[in-house]
């Protein structure tokens, strides 16, 4: 009689596990019930519970983005597409605009510019979750991000092949702009710096202080 052995039961990463890979982050933000989780989880849960995770490592981290937050990204989102109508210069996407990285690695810029060069068709793919990278992605920081977790959102955009990547604090209304995976040439700009499209949007700037005086209905 053949003998049949059972898989391992599967071990849950503990809040401590969670917290030197993430950071002291909200344990609520990790959906656990589905570790490790693939890029079919994510899809999932956004067709049936309008929720956006990004996925790594096989851990599902919910994107944490209040009203405030998404202004702001609706702000910079809307001069970047201003800027872009008309030149087919490649897609300007919101904060749900997941894209897959890597296998088993998708990230979800709050506000993203993907150059035409990676729509060799000269048409959008209708996957849900399609195999492209930020050309320039925007980050805008919510109080439960860590510091881990942006640095390995750094990471994960410059492997990928993105070339700029702009850190949003509203807090201090300011923006940290990196070229490049060396934290060291990163540049903080303040309220009356003017932030700039480098080699990806030549020609594009946008004042810090445009941002941040929409949100003042005063």
């Amino acid at each position: 009689m053949p003998i049949i052995l059972s898989a391992p039961p599967m071990v849950l990463p503990t809040a401590a596990d969670l917290n030197r890979k993430f950071g002291a982050m909200p344990m609520n933000r990790f959906r656990l019930d589905r570790f490790p989780a693939d890029e079919s989880d994510v899809e999932e849960l956004h067709d049936t519970e309008k929720r956006l995770y990004e996925l790594v490592d096989g851990y599902l981290v919910e994107k944490d983005m209040a009203f405030e937050e998404s202004a702001i990204g609706m702000v910079i989102g809307r001069h970047m597409g201003n800027f872009t109508a008309g030149k087919k210069l490649g897609i300007v996407a919101g904060a749900d605009g997941m894209m897959k990285l890597a296998p088993g690695l998708v990230r979800i810029p709050d506000v993203s510019f993907v150059g035409r060069s990676q729509f060799p068709t000269g048409k959008i793919p209708q996957d849900a979750i399609p195999s492209i990278h930020p050309d320039l992605a925007v980050e805008v920081l919510s109080p439960s991000n860590t510091e881990e977790e942006m640095d390995a959102k750094l990471d994960d955009y410059f492997t990928s092949g993105t070339k700029l990547v702009w850190i949003v604090d509203p807090p201090s209304k300011s923006v940290v702009v990196y070229d490049s995976d060396d934290r060291s040439v990163a540049k903080t700009l303040a309220i009356a710096d003017t932030l700039d499209g480098g080699t990806v949007l030549p020609g594009f700037n946008l004042p810090v202080a445009a941002i941040f005086e929409e949100l003042d209905l005063n």
